[in-house]
């Protein structure tokens, strides 16, 4: 799987929000739920809480960069939500792909590492 593949239909969050589980960061929540279509498909859901439309924005593109660089290690298929919390918008880049890459190996989406406390 090498594109980032997103949800865009209201129907499609709404299943997942009703249906998922919920893995909770510092950053962000991911919601998720096993799915029928092949591969990883995300939704960035960036609420006003977060900032102005720039910050909003910006907030989404570094998420969705994060999601990129550890798409590689994804494994099975799932729906899922990241649900930006408002002190995102001062988070560093690498510790958000370090809290994306735990937030997902708990959810069962990648793989854990062979010597991981989780």
């Amino acid at each position: 799987m090498d594109r980032l593949v997103t949800l865009k239909r209201n129907k499609e969050f709404n299943y997942v929000y009703k249906r998922g589980k919920a893995v909770a960061r510092r950053d962000f929540t991911l919601v998720y739920v096993k799915s029928r279509y092949g591969g990883l498909r995300t939704g960035f859901a960036v609420s006003r809480k977060v900032g102005n439309s720039v910050t909003r924005n910006r907030v989404r593109r570094r998420l969705k960069e994060a999601l990129r660089m550890l798409l590689p290690e994804v494994r099975g298929s799932y729906s899922a939500i990241f649900v930006a919390r408002p002190q995102i918008a001062e988070a560093e880049f690498a510790d958000l792909v370090s809290q994306m890459r735990t937030a997902l190996r708990k959810a069962g989406i990648m793989p854990k590492e062979a010597g991981s406390e989780e």
